[in-house]
């Protein structure tokens, strides 16, 4: 690690914040500043590129100068009072929940510009009907990652609101110009589910912040609910939790996601799935269990029980998916694999227990890494063969990928068997640790039912490894000769892109202790009310 002093800290995470936002705009001038390309659309994809690549380097260099000796401790903050009347304040800061996703998000964002530039080079982008040219898209990307990161960093409640909502409008458009086949109704229907439980949210924000007196979530975080009543707790949990509820998605408040992932453009479905759901996962544990830990334990059954629904219900659905004749979408099936994950992930959050918070966050990663991996795969399985559907794939591809494009054939299955959660990959600590979470939950929870919970929930692995294989059977396996089709492989610009999320799922398998070093400190001080 790198010694850096606080004052660049805070600049470099000023930067991280509005440095897309400054990109977004310069993008729409004319021509970007200080860029060239063959043409006008490879120009503004580049500087997409130098851009996210520059907030990349930021957070590593913000990742490298963290103090991991105190991850517990807010670090590189900025508190400026914003509007006096509501005490309302810029606050930012950092600390070991929020940095790794800092980082996921920047590395994702930059891959997908990286991919979406070079895919340029192969097939032109722009939308299927006159309007936005690819500096809408570059703009609408780098919005998208600026309200992300806000997100991740800021510590006012009512900023959070806003930086929450900052990402809806760049990931409709996204879905509703660059989509595939029903891209208006799923964007609609992605955007009004989330606006409405978003209305909700902002009541119980509110809620919290005239009744304490402020809306500093260190503040209220250190308070741990002892200046709010039971019953405020309870309806604010309620009401902040719906909004979130519907962001991350918890069934059954999930059935815009397998609409917006089918219709979504590949980076829209990479950063969707990567970052934006998490966003509801984060504000669970940042803001809810903090600040109205009584209101979470009266809700907290309720929570695993839904969790837990979600996990065996995403994964039947995969299955039915899955199956010969089904005429199942491949986009579809991962849309419903995330219900399931992140139904672990809420479980580890209803537990209440370091044990459970710490697989809730370590489970977050390992889905940004290895859903938005899989959904590269499928966006470039896409490209090749022009579909998505199941059966179609088993017959163009002779359900023999391994043997017409090897490389890429070894990689989906790579993913598939990442993503059941197999040992030695980020997917296994997550969901085992919310597991243990389950079976030993907080004080005041009761043990029979969540043991149910953990039960249920451990079924839900085998189905998982189930629908993951028999996809992999069927689009992977096979005599190679039946069809004479033959697919391209994976190529430079795809591998570059798809390196670092393979390494990462490696690494964060074999070596758990790299995220759970920094996020184990900051989730024992959450969860004790400030106290390191």
């Amino acid at each position: 690690m790198i010694d850096i002093s606080e004052s660049v800290m805070q600049l470099l995470l000023a930067l991280i914040v509005v440095g897309p936002l400054l990109g977004a705009a310069a993008a729409l001038l004319p021509a970007p500043p200080g860029l060239k390309g063959k043409s006008p659309d490879q120009a503004v994809l580049r500087h997409g590129v130098t851009v996210t690549g520059v907030i990349l380097i930021a957070a590593v260099v913000l990742a490298l100068g963290f103090d991991h000796g105190h991850p517990a401790t807010m670090q590189a903050t900025t508190d400026i009072s914003w509007i006096p009347a509501l005490d309302v304040r810029i606050h930012l800061g950092v600390d070991g929940i929020s940095l790794p996703l800092l980082v996921l998000t920047a590395l994702l964002t930059f891959l997908c510009a990286l991919y979406s530039y070079f895919k340029q080079q192969h097939q032109r982008l722009t939308p299927r009907a006159s309007g936005p040219s690819p500096k809408a898209f570059v703009a609408l990307l780098l919005v998208l990652e600026s309200g992300t990161l806000a997100t991740f960093a800021v510590l006012d409640l009512l900023l959070f609101f806003l930086a929450f909502e900052m990402v809806l409008i760049p990931m409709y458009f996204l879905i509703a110009r660059w989509g595939g086949a029903q891209r208006t109704q799923a964007a609609w229907k992605f955007i009004l589910y989330t606006l409405l439980g978003s209305v909700v949210m902002l009541l119980g924000l509110l809620l919290i912040g005239l009744k304490s007196g402020t809306f500093d979530m260190l503040a209220l975080a250190t308070d741990n609910g002892r200046g709010l009543t039971t019953s405020v707790q309870v309806i604010a949990v309620l009401a902040i939790g719906l909004g979130l509820a519907v962001k991350t998605p918890m069934w059954p408040l999930h059935s815009w996601l397998p609409d917006a992932h089918t219709a979504a453009p590949t980076v829209g479905s990479v950063l969707l799935a990567g970052v934006l759901l998490k966003m509801g996962t984060y504000g669970f544990v940042r803001i809810l269990l903090p600040i109205a830990p009584d209101g979470m334990r009266e809700f907290a059954p309720y929570l695993a029980a839904f969790a837990v629904v979600g996990i065996i219900y995403g994964s039947l659905a995969c299955l039915a998916l899955a199956r010969k004749g089904a005429k199942g979408d491949l986009k579809r099936l991962i849309a419903y694999s995330s219900v399931g994950h992140m139904g672990f992930v809420l479980l580890g959050i209803a537990s209440m227990t370091p044990t459970g918070v710490n697989g809730a966050l370590f489970a977050n990663i390992a889905h940004g890494l290895i859903t938005g991996l899989l959904f590269f795969l499928v966006g470039a399985l896409k490209d090749r063969t022009g579909t998505t559907d199941l059966d179609a794939l088993a017959g163009r591809t002779g359900q023999a990928l391994y043997g017409k494009a090897p490389r890429f054939g070894a990689l989906l299955a790579f993913g598939a068997v990442a993503s059941l959660g197999l040992p030695g990959l980020a997917g296994f600590w997550g969901e085992m640790l919310a597991l243990f979470g389950a079976f030993d939950p907080a004080e005041g929870l009761s043990r029979p039912a969540f043991l149910t919970f953990m039960a249920i929930a451990a079924f839900g692995t085998l189905l998982t490894a189930a629908y993951m294989l028999v996809v992999v059977r069927r689009i992977c396996m096979g005599d190679p000769q039946e069809q004479p089709q033959q697919l391209a492989d994976i190529q430079g610009y795809e591998f570059a892109a798809w390196t670092p999320l393979v390494a990462l799922t490696v690494l964060a398998g074999l070596w758990p202790a790299l995220l759970l070093s920094l996020t184990d400190p900051a989730v024992h001080k959450l969860l004790s009310g400030g106290k390191a």
